[in-house]
């Protein structure tokens, strides 16, 4: 892929990102702008199209950081210690495949490069920067085995995103008043059981022969690809993984943990703001989001996960007011990048020890400001 085409791929996503931001804070200040005008008595439909736009962007800042500004310290640092608690367990499943394979990576050092990771994800604006980052360091780690570390990336990443997709399709069940209630929710659970079925069937032909027992000449094609050698050996490298069932089963039963830890950091912010939620609606809102803002629509998720958050939270069982929902997502978002900034400082002592070769500084720039995030 060339310049052309990689800015190309980063000015439209940037371009909706801000078209979907730009409309959900348009519609809650104007809304939150018209509340207003009518508390001071005045007639909403009188007033020129151009005076609601003022009005609304004068107040409906003020109303958001009101919002914003009701969270109570103590369960916002309770947000952040289940935030922190999600890394560390992505953290741990990571480990758990990097030792599988023999690597040599010690905990500790896991814990650096996902820091590392988290940080130039957040702040690079693209969820692949992090991840090539976490692959080189990883393959620095050891001589012989490099591929099945940067592997290890791709096998902890589908483990992720696999996990939270069946966390929700469970959690629909006991919810399936509450979907089936709200043609929207309705529609974006639909849209999260169509991803897991399509990685359902991607996670089978990575980690088991699927394609070469129906065309035995995958491999010769494969080898004739660019780079197709180190294709070949990555493809190894997931069918090992998908040897060692216990493994696997290990690591989803600990994405499972993080994942539990992924809606208590939302449950805390909605305690925080004094919301009233039933905690089992965020059991199957939450998962959801996660997986729809992880789809490579725009840089990091932001503005799908914003709209999300509105719509979802405004089914009549639910009917927290659009300012409220807004105000959770940014808090949410908030939460991960703390983490981010902790992972920023890291990273500058980490640099000093292990630092990049230019022509790794240049592709993931390049891959931050062009790629797609995945949970």
């Amino acid at each position: 892929m060339n310049v052309r085409q990689k800015t190309w791929r980063v000015a439209w996503r940037i371009g909706v990102c801000v078209l979907l931001l730009g409309w959900v804070f348009s519609a809650i200040f104007l809304n939150e702008g018209r509340a207003e005008w009518q508390r001071q008595g005045g007639q909403w439909q009188t007033l020129a199209w151009a005076d609601k736009w003022h009005f609304a962007w004068v107040h409906g800042p003020r109303a958001l950081f009101g919002t914003l500004s009701l969270i109570r310290p103590g369960e916002g640092l309770l947000s952040l210690v289940f935030m922190g608690l999600t890394i560390l367990l992505g953290t741990l499943r990571w480990h758990m495949v990097l030792r599988s394979q023999h690597t040599g990576v010690k905990l500790s050092r896991a814990l650096e490069i996902s820091m590392v990771a988290h940080f130039f994800n957040a702040f690079l604006l693209g969820s692949t920067g992090g991840d090539l980052l976490k692959a080189y360091y990883a393959a620095g780690e050891t001589s012989d085995l490099k591929a099945e570390s940067v592997v290890s990336v791709v096998v902890d990443r589908l483990l992720g995103l696999l996990s939270m997709l069946v966390f929700a399709a469970v959690m629909m069940v006991p919810n399936h008043g509450l979907l089936t209630g709200n043609p929207r929710l309705g529609a974006l659970a639909l849209v999260a059981l169509g991803m897991l079925g399509t990685l359902l069937v991607v996670g089978g032909l990575s980690f088991q022969s699927g394609v070469t027992r129906f065309w035995p000449g995958a491999r010769g094609w494969l080898r004739r690809l660019p780079k197709g050698e180190s294709l070949e050996c990555a493809l190894e490298a997931l069918r090992r993984f998908g040897r060692q069932r216990a493994l696997l089963a290990k690591a989803f039963g600990l994405s499972m943990l993080l994942n539990v830890a992924c809606v208590l950091q939302v449950w805390a912010l909605v305690r925080g703001l004094g919301l009233h939620i039933q905690p089992g609606f965020l059991f199957v809102i939450v998962p959801i989001i996660i997986c729809l803002a992880a789809l490579p629509i725009t840089p990091s998720g932001l503005g799908v996960r914003e709209n999300l958050y509105v719509v979802a939270l405004a089914a009549p069982q639910i009917a927290v007011p659009a300012t409220a929902a807004l105000s959770l997502s940014l808090l949410a978002y908030a939460g991960s990048l703390f983490w981010s900034l902790v992972g920023g400082l890291v990273y500058v002592r980490f640099r000093r020890a292990h630092p990049l070769p230019r022509s790794v500084t240049e592709e993931t720039s390049q891959s931050a400001a062009a790629e797609d995030r995945v949970p």
